[in-house]
Parts: C-alpha cells; structure tokens; sequence
C-alpha cells in the first residue's frame, strides 16, 4: 500500500480535517471537558489531508523527526511517519488507539485498511493512529530487496537465504540511516512517545499484535501514564528469546496438528497413515522433485531438503484454515505431489501488508535475542531441531547490534488494564507466553490483568468477528473496573476447522456414506 497524498482544495474541509486529528485544537479539548493545559497543541504543520490505497475516506498524514542516535540529538535525523483516522463522531473521546505493528518489520501504515474495518465501531469516537516503527514502512526503512518471484529453489535454501542477507547488509550500510544499531524496540518506544507528545494525546490505548505486544510492553515499562488500556494479540514478550521459541513452539503446533486429525473420524478415515507418512517424508530428503512455483505457475526441478521441507510446512501453521489442508499436502508429497504443501507455504504472506523490513527485523533479534540463545530452556522440536537458530547465529555474526539494557526483559506490574489474547493452536506465540506475562503484569493488581485463550486459533485471536465486539468494549468501557473481565464464550467455543479433502477424495466418501 502505497501513500498518495493529495492536498484538499477546499480550505474549509482542511480546517475540519485537522479538527479531527488527536487533540489537535484546544477547542476539541475544551468541549470534551478536558482543560486547555492538558496536553500541548501540536503544530499546525504536523499533519495534512491525505489518502491512502484501500481507504475511501481521507486521512491524516504526518511525520516527526527524530534523532537516529539518541545521544546525538543533533545529529542524524530520522523521519517518523504516522497516519490518523480520525474519529467520525464529533464528540469524540480524548484517547485515541494506538497499533503497533508485528514482525519484527512490519509497517503500521499498510496495516491500516485492514485494521480500520475490524476497528470501526472504536473509530466512530476515538481516533485510530498507525506509526511506522523505524525501520519498516516509510520510517527510514530497511528494506532488503522482494523474493516472491524467486525460483522455489532459491527462496527456501538457507545457504542461499544467508548470502541474499549478507549482500542486503551490506546495502543498507550504505544508506544515510544505515547504522543497523540503533532499530531497536527501546528507541522505536522512545519515537512514539515523542509522536503522542506532539499531537497533543494525554493517553492511548495501546494495540498490539505479535512482536507488537512485545513492543507494547516496552511502551508500558518506559511510559506507563501515558496508556489508558492495552490489547496484546499472540505475546511475544521481550524475554522469549525468538530463534529458540521457534523451534519449541512451531513442534507443539506440528504435534496438535497431527493429533487433531488422528482424533477426528473423518480426517482419520481419510488419512490413516498420515503421522507415519510425515515421518517417511523426512527421512526421504534430500531428494529430486519437480513442482510448479505457487505464485508464478513456472514448473521447477530443485532438489528439496530437510529445512526447506520444514520452512515450506511452517507457514500453514499459523492459520487453522490452512492447516487444515495439511493432512491432503502431506498425503500427495508422500506420494510425490508437492504442489499442495508449496502452495500452502505460499498462503500466509498477508500481501503487502504483511511485508517484512527484512534489515529491520534482523537488527531487533540480533540485539534483542540472539545474545540470549546460550541461556535459553526451550527445547528444540524434534522435527524442527536448531536449523533457526543457525540461521540467525550466522546472520547475527556481522548484523551491527545494539547494547539493550537489562531493564528491558522486565516486566513491571501493569498500572492500567491490560487484556491478552492467546491462539491455542498459534505456532509463534501460544499460551505459554502471554501466561508468563499475564502472571507478572498481575502481581500488582489482578484485576487489571486477563489473559484470554481461544483453544483452536493461530497467530492472531482479533481476527475473529466476534472478538471486534469484545475488544470494543474492553477500551469503550468507563471504568477500570468495568474494563475487565470480559466474557469471550463466543471465540472459546469455537472448533477446529474440519480437514480439507480433494473434491475427488469427498465425492468417493459421500457415495460409500449410506
């Protein structure tokens, strides 16, 4: 998604445009009740009328300069850039909501047509703000060249993988912003503080998905005043230590997955081998297979290897709706046919808006994570074993890497109510995380802390229709007392997706039903 500003014509709608921004008059907040002196008035200047693909209404559009070094404030600067929706109704509440980004490396911005139906009733009154993290988006961003159209071959080998990471460092070396130590999560925080002082936001509800929540609770520990609710979606927090939980987590998914279809009757009937035919097809790699490429179409012959098997199953992982066609690709691949499992690789890349800044995601987990491998407890999966932390060790060897104060793997009691969403079937961020955090964020007040799982979703639980509702009410409500708990029967009861079965394979079995 790309930004296509365009300056209204009519000094009347800019007037009303800006009048929606986030407390950008002291009018707006003097009819909320609130005192002129609250919050300062940010600069005319700061944001303008915009419009962004996927969006039919106009926008605003703004950008705040930064220091890339914090402890150079004169020195080389950044720009920041963000985006308001502003609230449709015109006595709207003074604290907007604030989304913070997964990845790490993705931008906020293009998230925003998606998150802005799912968020439309908090819209009606509350302005929603979308800030690209350094790195990612339009935030001098660090981007590594696109590898959709790559051969098969290309994408999923690692030795290749390894080379394209290290030719990319070097580019973004080269770019004005390109001091790769100074992306980390502490100092994006520290931007986004800076973004709500200049609009003149007294506090936000914070909402957060995937390395989001981690950067949510990074907000909390520095700033926990300036936040009035917080959401986070799939927890990933600081102290989870990201190659290592890779491995762990995406076997236990792997093992449910199997487990799920052994359970069910239909899916059991259909495949009754599958667990042994997974195991077969491990061991038969390396091996020759020919395949056409899910994106292009362009038949391939490479030679497929044990990493590359498992990086192409991973994916389907994170979603129960593509998992279900898991148990069909494994069956065809034992048989020869990888079309289905690579094809399903392909499935979960969200588009654009699910584009990585590839420099930017390395130069978190490389300051972040990678120097706390060695100290890690997360086993490693027996299928998936330690080809991840191979992966980043290799790549973290010459990534430019920050120095991240302990403080940050702390987790302060929360002094404002926080709800987390957990996917029991998430492959990235199951319940185990937002478990450990729910427990120390409560330690000072646990009625400020839920912790909600939904036993047979992936990475992401607010994609759920019915959870829009829920998390309305979670930061519409007047009280902190009111805030939580929340009942989420709605999600909770919901059933794994059913396996998928070929349109032949079910036409067979309907006939032999009576």
């Amino acid at each position: 998604m790309s930004d296509r500003h365009r300056k209204t014509p009519s000094p009347q709608r800019q007037r009303s445009a800006r009048l929606g921004a986030l407390g950008v008059l002291a009018l707006v907040l003097a009819q909320l009740g609130a005192p002129a002196q609250a919050a300062p008035a940010p600069t005319a200047a700061l944001t303008q009328p915009c419009r962004i693909d996927g969006v039919p209404n106009e926008l605003l559009c703004g950008s705040l300069k930064r220091p890339l070094n914090p402890a150079e404030p004169q020195g080389k600067q950044i720009e920041i850039h963000f985006l308001v929706a502003p609230a449709m109704a015109r006595n709207k509440q003074p604290d907007p909501v604030l989304l913070l980004a997964g990845g790490p490396g993705q931008g906020a911005i293009n998230l925003a047509p998606m998150m802005m139906s799912r968020l439309a009733r908090l819209n009606n009154r509350r302005d929603l703000v979308f800030i690209d993290q350094r790195g990612t988006g339009k935030s001098a961003p660090l981007q590594c060249p696109d590898e959709d159209q790559l051969p098969l071959a290309e994408a999923l080998d690692g030795e290749a993988q390894l080379r394209r990471l290290e030719s990319c460092r070097q580019q973004l070396s080269q770019l004005p912003h390109g001091d790769l130590r100074y992306y980390t999560t502490t100092l994006a925080m520290q931007d986004f503080e800076a973004v709500r002082v200049a609009l003149g936001v007294p506090q936000w509800n914070l909402i957060g998905g995937s390395y989001g929540t981690r950067a949510g609770l990074e907000y909390l520990r520095l700033f926990p005043g300036q936040v009035r609710r917080t959401v986070l979606d799939g927890v990933a927090p600081a102290d989870m230590v990201l190659p290592t939980s890779f491995s762990t987590d995406g076997q236990a998914a792997l093992d449910a997955s199997l487990l799920a279809c052994e359970k069910s009757p239909v899916c059991n009937q259909s495949y009754p081998k599958l667990r042994q035919e997974w195991a077969a097809l491990l061991q038969s790699v390396p091996r020759q297979i020919s395949v056409n490429h899910p994106l292009t179409g362009r038949p391939e012959s490479f030679k497929l290897s044990r990493e590359m098997l498992l990086r192409g199953l991973r994916l389907p992982l994170y979603s129960p709706a593509a998992a279900s066609g898991l148990p069909a690709a494994i069956h065809a691949a034992s048989e020869g046919r990888f079309e289905g499992l690579m094809g399903l690789s392909g499935m979960i890349g969200g588009g654009k808006a699910g584009k990585l800044a590839t420099g930017m995601h390395f130069s978190v987990v490389c300051a972040e994570d990678v120097p706390r491998i060695p100290g890690s407890a997360d086993k490693p999966g027996a299928d998936f074993g330690s080809a991840d932390v191979q992966l980043y060790t290799q790549v973290c060897k010459t990534w430019p890497r920050a120095q991240i104060a302990p403080e940050f793997y702390s987790l302060p009691p929360a002094q404002s109510p926080v709800l987390l969403l957990s996917g029991g079937a998430d492959p990235a961020t199951p319940p185990r995380h937002g478990e450990r955090v729910a427990k120390a964020l409560a330690a000072g007040n646990a009625k400020w802390v839920q912790h909600i799982v939904v036993p047979e979703a992936g990475h992401g639980v607010m994609g759920i229709g019915c959870m829009r509702e829920l998390l309305f009410r979670f930061i519409d409500a007047k009280t902190d007392a009111q805030a939580l708990p929340q009942d989420a029967a709605c999600a909770t009861q919901i059933p794994r997706p059913g396996a998928f079965l070929p349109v032949q394979a079910a036409s067979a079995k309907a006939k032999v039903q009576p």
